[in-house]
């Protein structure tokens, strides 16, 4: 089986923790609107549409427009999230699931943010897919930010 062309549009699903930690990996640095993160407690769906950081080997920074969904997810909690400013970009640092229980597939999905800021979804079970929307862009800047809270 030959490697994916680098140029290739992204798709996961993350049923586990691992997977979750390499679906975190994949989108350190995402860039999202407050506004484009919205919560759907009648389907147990949150949803998200922002842009990739998609890193090159050469060290270039590239952006893909991206979006993504957790499912089974019964609440959702913000911290440092203002939802009246709806243009308020959030920088993703990582995610983090946190079991309920040993045996237990429910928890906590927790997307940490730079700034402090972070949102955790109450999960009956870890589930969720990211894929890439269209074509790579050159990055205008390198994200900077405070490590702190993550």
């Amino acid at each position: 089986m030959s490697d994916p062309s680098p140029d290739a549009p992204l798709k996961l699903i993350a049923l586990d923790a691992e997977d979750l930690e390499v679906l975190s990996a994949h989108l350190q640095d995402f860039v999202v609107r407050i506004g484009d993160l919205v919560f759907l407690p009648g389907e147990k769906r949150f949803a998200f549409v922002g842009n990739r950081a998609d890193r090159r080997i050469d060290g270039e920074l590239r952006r893909r427009r991206t979006a993504g969904h957790f499912e089974r997810v019964t609440r959702v909690a913000a911290r440092g999230v203002d939802r009246s400013t709806p243009d308020a970009i959030l920088n993703l640092l990582a995610i983090v699931f946190t079991p309920a229980g040993e045996e237990d597939p429910s928890g906590a999905v927790e997307l940490r943010f730079s700034g402090g800021a972070s949102l955790r979804l109450e999960v009956e079970c870890v589930e969720a897919r990211v894929a890439d929307l269209g074509p790579v862009w050159s990055a205008k800047a390198t994200p900077s930010h405070d490590a702190e809270g993550a």
